[in-house]
């Protein structure tokens, strides 16, 4: 049996005729500037929770603090502990511009040579330089479509001169400097996995005290791993949704989380993943038979309607941009018309939106 958390209210909603599920302006809506969550709030469960029923296409205005009461003994909640590293390295050409690297992903093993996103792009050419600290210059190695290599040059450990020199990789529409406030805050509390250059968001509510809450009703809690990239911010330009492409992205799930899933699934318990990032993995690993497989690798599973799901009952999730990829894989779980109609009501009723904004939960 659900709770039902006092304080709430529950809205009727309606069908209402929007163009079809594959082009990608079907996914658009306004959103005023104003509700844009530019810093997080004082304390992370303090968000305020939409809870969409999808079967009954109800909407229910709740705390995010009341989540555990929808959460019943014997099911799962997948997070992804995937940990954002401070990414963005700011610096200096020698002619004294300005310059910056965003650091993808590392190409050697000792991680002196990364995938990286460089600015100003044209600039900064195979052979430049830019200096970063005075015990960390990055040197451009090679030029290709969408990126660079770059070779970071210090004496220290690389992960070490990163984490001194780097800046939290806030997204683009969050138009401020980041703060040391922000490693902590952008930041799940359970994240473990160091990967990521954006933060899977859904699980920034969460605090150790709610996740026992959880625990206390008898949900198990498993860890998966999903490093994010910076696709995650990049707009679907096709006009047709399914012609677009996702970047691979690494994931990792062990034999712990793979064992607790399948005891979930054998014994009728429900599934609820922490954002979509959490989605898109159990979704990857699931096999034919639908149990889990414990595996790692890169994927780039790209969800969107119609699209039918094998693994998940409940999915939490933060209020996405217009025409995203993320905002696709809402509405491919929840019904586009329900999404759609969740979000005009999260706008109406000044929810606040993206990565530091309020959140959603599907059930």
């Amino acid at each position: 049996m659900i709770d039902d958390p006092a304080g709430g209210s529950a809205t009727e909603t309606s069908a209402y005729d929007l163009p079809g599920d594959s082009a990608t302006e079907a996914y658009a809506y306004d959103l005023p500037e104003h509700l844009i969550a530019f810093h997080p709030l004082p304390e992370r469960d303090a968000s305020r929770l939409l809870v969409v029923r999808r079967r009954e296409a109800l909407l229910e205005d709740r705390s995010f603090s009341d989540l555990p009461g929808y959460l019943e003994a014997g099911d799962a909640l997948v997070v992804n502990d995937s940990r954002v590293f401070p990414a963005r390295l700011v610096g200096r050409k020698p002619t004294g511009a300005a310059a910056e690297i965003l650091l993808l992903r590392p190409v050697d093993a000792a991680a002196y040579v990364w995938e990286a996103l460089v600015r100003p792009g044209g600039k900064l050419k195979p052979g430049r330089t830019v200096r970063v600290g005075e015990d960390l210059d990055v040197r451009i190695e090679t030029s290709r479509e969408g990126g660079r290599q770059v070779r970071l040059l210090t004496q220290e450990d690389p992960w070490t001169a990163i984490e001194r020199h780097g800046r939290v990789p806030l997204p683009p529409y969050i138009r401020r400097e980041s703060t040391e406030a922000d490693r902590e805050r952008y930041q799940t509390v359970y994240a473990s996995s160091t990967g990521s250059v954006a933060a899977p968001t859904a699980g920034l509510h969460f605090t150790h005290q709610l996740l026992e809450r959880v625990r206390a009703r008898g949900v198990r809690i498993v860890r998966v791993t999903l490093h994010v990239g910076p696709g995650t911010f990049r707009p679907v330009d096709a006009p047709r949704v399914e012609d677009h492409r996702l970047e691979p992205e690494l994931y990792q799930v062990g034999e712990d989380a793979a064992t607790a899933l399948n005891e979930v699934r054998e014994r009728g318990g429900r599934v609820c993943a922490v954002g979509t990032t959490a989605v898109r993995v159990l979704e990857t690993i699931v096999r034919a038979d639908g149990s889990f497989a414990a595996g790692s690798g890169s994927t780039d599973l790209f969800i969107h309607p119609p699209y039918a799901f094998r693994t998940v009952d409940l999915v939490v999730t933060n209020f996405h941009l217009p025409r995203s990829t993320l905002l696709m894989l809402v509405a491919a779980f929840a019904g586009r018309q329900v999404a759609l109609r969740a979000y005009d009501h999260a706008v109406s009723e000044r929810y606040r939106f993206y990565s530091y904004g309020d959140a959603m939960m599907v059930l």
